[in-house]
């Protein structure tokens, strides 16, 4: 088809990937702001209902690495697709759970299913992007993510005005329909008549063991490792349990703490995450260690808003604070990739994010699942929220760290 060869086709497949993004985290997400609507139909406690979350991390970053080896071996648009159709049909299955086993068990599934789609995603987006629009086009997906971050608080809504098997079920049959939509127009670089009979061959040929063994041996791999994992937990700690933090500390409606929490938060996400890609490949034209500095400085910014956020007893201020954060931390995301592809053998590109999505989404979950194991010991949020601050300075250092490094991979 002549739309494959036209010039547009890398930024249509962006927009495309960025409503598959925006799908799994809307599904993966909206369970945090449904949280009293569940409650009151399947009781359980603070860390049965962080466990929710935390295993479903802990399925999906184990499955990772796999599910980014098979993105590097096989077709990587139809393993984008299978991962939305799984996930999909796991979301509408989560709308029949009647009890905790069975939504515990749900989001193990759903865990598995969206572990194929980011390393698939966005090394095909690199694939499409190989000169100075890679973080651009990276941030613009990853903007994706944060707008269906963002619209989470619609399953708190749901739940209220409906019930939240109904939201479940409503995404789940939007997800599928889209799969069935992509078959026809999502499409790997390959199809576009331009690879070697070399190339395939090669594709087909990588190994596991050996790039296991690759990526391991590299020390600049292993500090970006270091990095994504710190980077993770304190995603995961603020994403997790700010909902509830907005919903207890200012007596606020599920649904009020529901926008706070994501129509804010993630609306300044979205805009310093495609804000983050542009300014680094501008600076990268002059500087080539731009995409690694950017997100060190993303970083420092942030500090004193979570720090502000979590002191403060005033909701305006607590805002704002987040706000600064959210439009800040996600430089690293938007560069994550990129910075990736400088540091190691690009054959191995989806199986190496997949390892840092393994270590982010490890010590995620055990960060999620500690604060409600915390909370039920009466010990409050804020002291959360302010080790996650501390925890973003180790970040800066350590990618400060990794631009010498980086300079004999250039």
């Amino acid at each position: 088809m002549m739309i494959y060869k036209k010039s547009f086709y890398p930024w249509l497949l962006v927009a495309m990937l960025c409503v598959v993004g925006c799908l799994n985290y809307l599904d993966r997400m909206m369970i945090t702001t449904m949280r009293s609507s569940i409650l009151e139909e399947i009781p359980m406690t603070e860390a049965q209902f962080g466990l929710l979350t935390s295993v479903f991390l802990w399925i999906y970053g184990i499955a990772s690495p796999f599910a980014g080896y098979l993105a590097d071996k096989f077709n990587r648009s139809r393993v984008i697709i299978g991962s939305l159709l799984i996930w999909s049909l796991v979301t509408w299955l989560t709308s029949q759970a009647s009890n905790f086993e069975e939504l515990l068990l749900a989001r193990a599934l759903m865990g598995i299913s969206e572990a194929c789609y980011i390393p698939a995603a966005l090394a095909l987006i690199v694939e499409y992007h190989p000169g100075n629009t890679k973080s651009t086009a990276t941030g613009i997906h990853i903007g994706g993510v944060y707008i269906g971050q963002s619209l989470g608080f619609i399953g708190g809504w749901i739940a209220e005005t409906h019930t939240w098997h109904y939201a479940f079920s409503i995404f789940g049959i939007i997800g599928v329909t889209y799969a069935f939509i992509l078959m026809f127009l999502l499409k790997d670089k390959r199809n576009d008549l331009t690879d070697s009979a070399a190339e395939i061959t090669t594709k087909q040929s990588i190994n596991l063991g050996e790039a296991f063994k690759s990526l391991f041996s590299n020390r600049a791999f292993n500090l970006v490792l270091f990095i994504w994992g710190l980077a993770g937990a304190v995603s995961w700690m603020v994403n997790g349990w700010l909902p509830t933090y907005y919903k207890e500390k200012f007596n606020l409606s599920q649904t009020e703490a529901g926008i706070y929490s994501t129509v804010y938060f993630f609306t300044a996400m979205l805009l310093g995450v495609i804000l983050g890609g542009a300014m680094a490949d501008l600076w990268a034209k002059r500087n080539k260690n731009a995409r690694i500095l950017l997100p060190a400085i993303g970083f420092l910014v942030a500090v004193p808003g979570v720090i502000i956020a979590s002191y403060t007893g005033l909701v305006w201020v607590t805002v704002i604070g987040f706000i600064l954060y959210a439009f800040t931390r996600p430089f690293i995301d938007a560069n994550m990739m990129p910075i990736l592809e400088r540091m190691i053998d690009k054959r191995y590109l989806a199986t190496g994010y997949g390892i840092l999505n393994f270590c982010s989404c490890i010590i995620g979950g055990i960060g999620i699942y500690a604060a409600g194991v915390l909370r039920d010991a009466h010990v409050n949020l804020s002291a959360i929220f302010q080790i996650a601050g501390l925890t973003m300075v180790i970040c800066a250092f350590a990618l400060f760290s990794l631009v010498t490094k980086s300079s004999n991979k250039s």
